[in-house]
């Protein structure tokens, strides 16, 4: 007779769907639409990273370029950023997003439904505080341009989060201009937190822990145009 299988220990959200791990929406879970090539930030990264930043992100300006899931613009939200620009080029994600805000109350969100680049393109410089750069990575040179594009919208201090695939391709991102104040891996995910310094060459420590028109946003009560 076969022994049956004893459940896991610490089960993980199902298929499908992430949770926001900290502030006022803490324990929400985010739908999570099957798109190839989709990462949802997994929330030990997630976790770290919101330590580093400092857990309340109250007052803060904050853009998710490429927006995903939502694991980290929404996170944001929750931890008290007073406006968060989650912009997102694949329909269903946006719609996802749009939907998520609005059950969940998040006023400070706003969803833009079109390409990263024409967006960031289009804000003032100094526009914000935290940067999240996370884009599919097969996305050639996506990371590299994204990262130009944080140099000139962060304001005095301001802070870039950079996840990449492996070592070298984040310590080859993170190489022109930029400090790296913290940085982590978990499992095959290596991250960093970055901040501009356009005096020194950083170095990194690795061994730690579209179809749709530019610019359209969809607020938490719309779809996607």
């Amino acid at each position: 007779m076969k022994a049956t299988p004893s459940p896991p220990r610490h089960p993980r959200a199902g298929p499908g769907s992430v949770r926001i791990i900290g502030g006022r929406l803490r324990g929400s879970k985010l739908r999570v639409p099957d798109v190839p090539g989709l990462r949802p930030t997994p929330d030990r990264v997630r976790e770290t990273l919101f330590n580093w930043l400092g857990q309340d992100l109250q007052g803060l300006r904050c853009l998710d370029l490429y927006a995903g899931s939502g694991a980290l613009g929404l996170e944001a939200a929750s931890r008290g950023a007073s406006r968060v620009d989650m912009v997102e080029r694949h329909p269903a994600l946006a719609r996802a997003l749009g939907e998520a805000a609005q059950r969940l109350g998040a006023q400070a969100v706003r969803v833009h439904a079109g390409d990263a680049g024409a967006f960031a393109a289009a804000q003032a410089p100094g526009s914000y505080d935290v940067v999240f750069v996370d884009p599919p990575f097969a996305l050639a040179g996506a990371h590299e341009r994204a990262l130009a594009q944080a140099a000139r919208l962060l304001a005095g201090q301001g802070r870039v989060y950079l996840e990449a695939p492996d070592a070298a391709s984040l310590g080859r991102w993170a190489a022109a201009g930029w400090e790296v104040l913290r940085s982590a891996r978990a499992g095959q995910v290596h991250y960093a937190l970055l901040r501009r310094d356009a005096g020194a060459a950083p170095t990194l420590d690795l061994g730690l822990d579209s179809n749709r028109p530019p610019g359209c946003d969809v607020r938490p009560t719309d779809t996607p145009c």
